[in-house]
């Protein structure tokens, strides 16, 4: 099955990217198209070929490409000389964004949070959640996971595990300690009270904390998702030792792995929470740090950033919340998507040899090598669907599919993709029935 009408296998003119862009461009690389528009689930090289993204921005693109509800809603602020930047100015925009933020996502989920607007991207947002912790607690230490990823600035990269990434730095990345995730020894070990044992033991080496920062799904390290109960221990430990909660949840919220905030199925209410990604709703650059009251505790101007104030995501941000979560039947329609593809990654490992991760609209299949994930996605792709990999070593084939796909497109996407695993991966063993 091919989803463009045209298939195309012409590389675009990269000339000018070869000569202008630096060389630390990477999904160009294994997406070598020159996309000219997008709409829905849906995005359109200059060669007449059409993708069904699975990538969705990394998430980014949660309601799919230039929703025309959240574009009309833009389109109507540009055409009256709405404010584009401010600052930290008061604006109706942002007025109507925090009214709709309250009203809609904090209090029917009992949560109360005063919001900061930093930078535009996730990273600044993790940055000012590390930084608020070490004022309030005075503390310097932080606690993070294997696998985890929380950005590229030297903070947020103090935090992320990948080797190559934090090689990146160019100095030693202090005052993070990587604890093992979920899981991470295996479903026999539970890593909650190993580290409650070494915070615990005042000669394990282990300096008290000033925050625990956790994704409760990698989206980076491989879509390993942590179980509710272990959400719940890791809470109780912070709370314990003196630490604040910081749940990352730039990938994971916004709907895609349950809930408008991914930790809601384990009934946690974290100290801060950082957001970035689908908040806008429409790719444009947002970011968000949420936190308890009283622990407000900036000056003024202590932490800032010229992009704070883009209006433009304000708006298309309050019109998602007021479509999507007014009330619970987008949320409803999201599981039934995310149970419907969850069997069918399970169906695929069964068959293969093969395990899942992840959870939600969160998902993808571990297929043991990054050689092997490789072959999917290009072959895929060359069958007009765009899909990525996560992991440690770029094992895991990420679904990561609009929340609003229809339900034909999630199947017919589904059914490309099973058949370029079975491609791959069929010459090294005997396919299992179903």
């Amino acid at each position: 099955m091919t989803i463009h009408p045209k298939p195309t296998h012409v590389a675009p003119d990269i000339a000018i990217y070869e000569r202008m862009e630096s060389q630390v461009r990477s999904y160009a690389r294994s997406i070598p198209r020159q996309f000219t528009r997008a709409e829905d689930v849906w995005m359109y090289d200059d060669k007449g070929g059409r993708y069904l993204d699975f990538l969705s921005g990394c998430s980014t693109l949660n309601y799919g490409h230039n929703h025309p509800i959240l574009k009309q809603a833009l389109l109507d602020y540009i055409a009256a000389d709405g404010i584009t930047h401010s600052l930290d100015l008061h604006t109706d925009a942002k007025a109507a964004f925090l009214e709709a933020l309250e009203t809609l996502i904090l209090k029917p989920r009992k949560l109360d949070y005063r919001a900061m607007f930093t930078g535009p991207t996730g990273t600044n947002a993790v940055e000012a959640a590390l930084k608020l912790a070490r004022k309030i607690t005075g503390r310097q230490h932080v606690i993070a996971f294997t696998n985890g990823f929380h950005g590229m600035t030297l903070g947020a990269l103090s935090c992320t595990g990948n080797a190559g990434k934090r090689g990146g730095a160019g100095i030693p990345l202090n005052h993070v300690s990587h604890e093992p995730f979920d899981g991470y020894f295996g479903p026999g070990v539970d890593t909650a009270r190993m580290l409650d044992q070494r915070l615990s033991d005042p000669s394990s080496g282990l300096d008290e904390p000033a925050a625990i920062l956790v994704e409760t799904v990698q989206g980076e390290g491989g879509l390993n998702a942590a179980s509710p109960e272990w959400l719940r221990s890791i809470a109780e430990i912070a709370k314990r030792h003196g630490a604040l909660l910081i749940v990352d949840d730039i990938q994971a919220g916004c709907g895609r792995a349950g809930g408008f905030f991914s930790f809601e199925e384990a009934g946690i209410h974290p100290d801060i929470v950082t957001l970035a990604k689908s908040l806008s709703g429409m790719g444009l650059p947002f970011a968000l740090t949420l936190f308890r009251p009283e622990l407000d505790q900036w000056s003024p101007g202590e932490h800032n950033g010229t992009f704070r104030g883009n209006n433009h995501a304000f708006i298309t941000a309050t019109a998602a919340l007021r479509h999507f979560w007014s009330d619970d039947t987008f949320m409803a329609d999201v599981k039934r998507r995310g149970d419907y593809l969850a069997t069918r990654l399970d169906r695929m490992a069964r068959k293969y040899d093969l395990s899942t991760r992840g959870r939600g609209m969160m998902r993808g299949l571990d297929v043991k090598t990054g050689d092997v994930a490789e072959r999917i996605t290009s072959a895929a792709f060359e069958r007009g669907l765009i899909v990525e990999t996560s992991g440690a070593h770029d094992e895991i084939v990420k679904v990561l599919a609009p929340l609003v796909i229809a339900d034909d497109l999630l199947v017919q996407g589904l059914d490309i993709l099973e058949d370029c695993v079975r491609r791959a991966v069929a010459p090294s063993f005997t396919v299992a029935a179903d």
